[in-house]
């Protein structure tokens, strides 16, 4: 049942763009047309429903119009690009949604909220920068973006890509908005990309050069705004231990500590499934009562319990499903 429950949908970024990677105006918006469809349902079943979205190919396109257009108009930094693409892809998802529930007869208010995430000046991740964002260059085009400040890491014969920080949120400063607006009937669109990372400077908030992973700003985001599932929609039905092996197996109920054991042992690649199995430990280890990882098409039986890997409290019987 999901009637009156506080469900925060967590999309990925496939949600937002073509099945080939192609982010152009028209592929998003069919991309997020079709994502807001479960949502729909979602919603239409009684759940009260904030969103988050990943980010990744809107904010390497705006990288790579900083690097083309270095010359003509000067470059704007990360953190900017984190908010335009809040703005760009939450009107994207208001006005996609809007028709979903028009369609179900069951409409509803929907709001976007550019929203900040506050990270620590101190976080080991500035020193070491292991975020891969926007496209694959050539070495010769990532030496001239290099003189702007940027960090580059090679992928052998696909070429090099830019890495950023990956700091750890702390807290979503405008959770007490979104926590309002869910309290007066709204659909929240909030925290997308990871929100725009800031960190106090003189009693004030600031942006910097950094990327905060999407899935541990959405159960940040679920903890602090009082939600109680905790939905990440992915390209997978479920979540898999040994992916790629002979011994491959889909987790279906699982528990925290398996998870944790799992993933002691290498079985979710930080690249990949890795943040994703993080963040639904971290929700239902701070109280959440469900965390689920499946496809988009699973999001309102997971937000249920009865679709995709289900993450709970420790004493729910472990089991698989192939």
């Amino acid at each position: 049942m999901v009637i009156g429950e506080r469900v925060l949908v967590a999309l990925g970024g496939n949600a937002m763009t073509a099945p080939d990677g192609s982010a152009s105006p028209q592929a998003q918006t069919r991309a997020v047309a079709a994502a807001m469809e479960p949502v729909a349902d979602l919603v239409a079943a009684g759940a009260e429903v904030v969103l988050t979205h990943g980010s990744g190919p809107q904010v390497g396109n705006l990288l790579i119009k900083n690097e083309l257009a270095a010359q003509v108009v000067p470059p704007v930094p990360l953190d900017w690009c984190d908010a335009q693409v809040q703005a760009t892809v939450g009107v994207l998802i208001m006005n996609a949604l809007d028709r979903a529930l028009a369609d179900r007869g069951a409409s509803r208010p929907v709001t976007a909220l550019v929203t900040r995430t506050l990270v620590d000046p101190g976080d080991p991740a500035f020193a070491a920068p292991t975020k891969p964002i926007g496209r694959y260059f050539s070495p010769e085009e990532a030496e001239r973006c290099a003189i702007l400040g940027s960090h580059w890491r090679s992928y052998g014969e696909r070429g090099l890509r830019r890495v950023v920080a990956s700091p750890d949120p702390l807290d979503i400063l405008e959770a007490p908005a979104v926590t309002a607006l869910l309290d007066a009937g709204h659909v929240v669109v909030a925290a997308g990309g990871g929100g725009v990372p800031v960190v106090p400077v003189d009693g004030a908030p600031r942006g910097v050069e950094a990327v905060v992973d999407k899935d541990l700003g959405a159960a940040l985001l679920a903890r602090l705004v009082g939600a109680s599932v905790l939905v990440i929609a992915t390209e997978v039905d479920r979540v898999q231990a040994g992916y790629g092996t002979p011994q491959a197996r889909s987790l279906g109920r699982t528990t925290v500590g398996e998870l944790r054991a799992l993933a002691a042992a290498g079985h979710f690649p930080e690249g990949s499934m890795g943040p994703k199995v993080e963040a639904a430990v971290r929700f239902v280890t701070s109280g959440g009562r469900r965390a689920a990882i499946t496809s988009l098409d699973g999001i309102a039986a997971a937000a249920a319990g009865t679709a995709g890997t289900i993450v709970e409290a420790e004493n729910v019987t472990v089991g698989t499903q192939e």
